[in-house]
This record gives structure tokens, C-alpha cells and sequence, in this order.
């Protein structure tokens, strides 16, 4: 089993990557492999809109979004983790999961997601909801912990201090841990579930 971890800290060594390694530490525990990729220093531009992607098969920009689509298709679980600028997730961070989650066409449902936040003091639920929105349009079961997925800290290297917050990193690798494993047997017993047509509608009338 594979976990893709996406560091949208702008800072590769900062607060948000003492989270992810937290969580890495029980990944490699429980015998799952994984891979950070510090996403938060790239020049990654917005989605434009252009639906070009549906006859591409991959976004117009073929930049890092685009490198790393195959390793989101391969993935077991995807976690996210960004620090908190106004209440709100990195603007990078942000466009590259637009793009990301748009661009490609593969089936993400019972992929297991989770959202890593970090900030000095408020901002931490926003950030925390508006991440998890990508999951859960997409058929992404959520992977939760013992607490909001959140751990606080301003000057490099200052969330380590936080004991709670590292705590509530180790939990929430195991549970996504197992929710993993007990996805990937019901798969085996029971596929996937059914999916209907989609019949769009709108607000428009």
C-alpha cells in the first residue's frame, strides 16, 4: 500500500513537513510505503477553465500537476498538509489541487484522504474544511483523529513542541492506516460500491 503526501508549506523543513513525518514515522510502522513531494515553493498557476483536459487527458500546463497525476492515480490514500495564511490553505497548494483533482479522469472513490493543517494560533478549521472539500467531492472517504488534524507552530521547527498536536499526527496515521486496509479487504469481498448515471442539474431555471 502506497500513501502520496503533498507538503504545501513553502517551506520544505518547516512546520508543516514535522506533521508529515510524524505520520510517516507510523506509516512505516504499519508496513505502508510513502512519498512527500514539497509542492508549496512552485510557480503552479490557477486553473483557467479551458476543459482542455477532457481531450488531453491531463492539464494544458504540464507542469508538476501533470507529474504528479500518476502517482495520485497509484496511491492508496493522499494527505495534504499546508500552513494557514488568512484563514485559508496556500494559494499553491490550493491551484495545484484544483488542477489536480479536475485534470484527471480516474475513479478516486474509496481512495482514503486527509487533511494536515498548521498555523501559529487561528485559521486552522477553515483551512481544515476547505481541504477536506476536495475528498469529499470525489468520492474520497475522510481519514480522521482524535482531534481536528491540526498542529501549531510560527518559527521553524517550533510544531515539534507541540505534544498534542504530534499526538493527533500519530493517530491519524494509524486510523488512515487501517481505514486503508479495511477498504482494501472490503474490496476484495465486495467491490466497489454501485455508481449511477449523473444526471447534472443546475440552480438556473
Amino acid at each position: 500500500m502506497k500513501v502520496l503526501m503533498l507538503n504545501g508549506s513553502p517551506r520544505k523543513n518547516g512546520n508543516t513537513s514535522i506533521a508529515l513525518k510524524e505520520m510517516e514515522k507510523i506509516f512505516n510502522q504499519e508496513g505502508i510505503e510513502t512519498e512527500i513531494i514539497h509542492v508549496g515553493n512552485k510557480g503552479i498557476r490557477s486553473c483557467i477553465a479551458c476543459g482542455a483536459c477532457s481531450e488531453k487527458g491531463k492539464c494544458v500546463f504540464d507542469d508538476i500537476v501533470n507529474e504528479i497525476a500518476p502517482k495520485f492515480e497509484e496511491c492508496d490514500g493522499l494527505v495534504v498538509g499546508s500552513p494557514v495564511y488568512y484563514a485559508s490553505a496556500n494559494a499553491t497548494l490550493v491551484a495545484l489541487l484544483t488542477r489536480l483533482f479536475y485534470s484527471t479522469s480516474f475513479d478516486k472513490t474509496m481512495k482514503v484522504g486527509a487533511s494536515v493543517v498548521c498555523a501559529r494560533r487561528g485559521g486552522l478549521s477553515a483551512t481544515f474544511d476547505e481541504l477536506n472539500k476536495f475528498f469529499t467531492i470525489s468520492g474520497m472517504p475522510v481519514a480522521s483523529s482524535r482531534y481536528w488534524n491540526s498542529i501549531h507552530g510560527r518559527l521553524e521547527g517550533e510544531a515539534a513542541q507541540d505534544e498534542e498536536g504530534l499526538l493527533t499526527m500519530r493517530v491519524l496515521a494509524r486510523n488512515m492506516s487501517f481505514l486503508m486496509k479495511s477498504i482494501a479487504l472490503g474490496k476484495e469481498k465486495y467491490g466497489l460500491p454501485e455508481k449511477e448515471a449523473v444526471t447534472m442539474t443546475n440552480f438556473i431555471r
